[in-house]
C-alpha cells in the first residue's frame, strides 16, 4: 500500500493506531498478494495524493472503485485515459454538457478536477477484479467515515455532492454550517432519469465557490489529444 503523506498523512494519523485499521491492513495485504485487486495498490489512495487537504474545494462521494481491467485508478468515477468511459461517467458527462456547456471529451480520466480541489473519494478503496462491493465492510468506511469528519471540520465552505443513497447516508455527519450539500439520484443508467439530469449541481457548486471567493472548478475534461498538446 503507497503510504498516505503531507496534509492527510498528519490529519489521519490517529487513524493508524487503531485496532480496525490493523485488521483492514492485514486483509488488504493478503487480498493483494493472492487475488486480482483494484486499483493497482499505488494508486489506492490517490484521492488524497492529487487533492491535499487544505486544497479540497469540492468532495465527490463514491462506493466502490470499478472492478474491470485498467478502469480504476484511485478517483471515483474516474477510469485511465484509454478506458472505455463508464455508463455512469457518460451521464455525468451529459449533465455537464447541459448545464454549463461542456462537450463530451473522448476520455474518462479525471484528474484534472482532483487536482482543482474536488477529492473524489470512494467510501470503499479497493475491490476483488470482477465482484463489485467485495472489500465492503472490512474496515475501509471506517477510514473513509474519519476523512468525511474531518472534512466537516474544516473552518472554510467546502460542497459535499451527495449522488445515490449509499453517498447521501453520510449526510448526518456534515453538520457544519459553512458547507453546500446538494443530494441527487446517482449518476447510474438505473436512476439518473429519476433526478440526477437536471440537477444542475455543477453550476451550483461553482456559484457557491464564486459566492465565498473561492475559484470556480474548470469541470471541461479535454479531448486526449488536446491533453497531449498541453504535455
Amino acid at each position: 500500500m503507497a503510504p498516505l503523506s503531507g496534509e492527510w498523512l498528519e490529519a489521519l494519523k490517529g487513524e493508524f493506531h487503531q485496532p480496525y485499521y490493523t485488521k483492514l491492513y492485514k486483509t488488504v495485504m493478503q487480498e493483494y498478494q493472492t487475488r486480482k485487486i483494484f486499483p493497482p495498490a499505488d494508486d489506492m489512495f490517490n484521492a488524497f495524493h492529487f487533492t491535499p487537504l487544505s486544497q479540497v474545494k469540492v468532495v465527490i462521494l463514491g462506493q466502490d472503485p470499478y472492478h474491470n481491467d485498467g478502469q480504476a485508478h484511485g478517483l471515483c468515477f474516474s477510469v485511465k485515459k484509454d478506458v472505455e468511459i463508464p455508463p455512469s461517467l457518460v451521464n455525468i458527462y451529459q449533465e455537464l454538457h447541459d448545464d454549463l456547456g461542456c462537450y463530451i471529451p473522448d476520455n474518462g480520466y479525471l484528474e484534472k478536477w482532483a487536482r482543482q480541489g474536488v477529492l473524489m473519494l470512494n467510501t470503499v478503496l479497493t475491490v476483488r477484479a470482477h465482484q463489485a462491493n467485495s472489500h465492503r465492510g472490512i474496515g475501509w468506511e471506517q477510514f473513509t467515515d474519519a476523512a468525511i469528519r474531518i472534512l466537516n471540520e474544516q473552518d472554510r465552505p467546502i460542497v459535499f455532492l451527495l449522488w445515490g443513497r449509499p453517498a447521501q447516508m453520510k449526510k448526518s455527519m456534515l453538520n457544519n454550517p459553512k458547507h453546500l450539500i446538494l443530494e441527487a439520484p446517482h449518476p447510474s443508467p438505473l436512476s439518473a432519469y429519476r433526478g440526477f439530469f437536471g440537477c444542475r449541481h455543477f453550476s451550483k457548486t461553482n456559484e457557491f465557490l464564486i459566492q465565498n471567493g473561492l475559484e470556480p472548478i474548470d469541470w471541461q475534461i479535454e479531448n486526449n489529444t488536446q491533453q497531449e498538446i498541453k504535455e
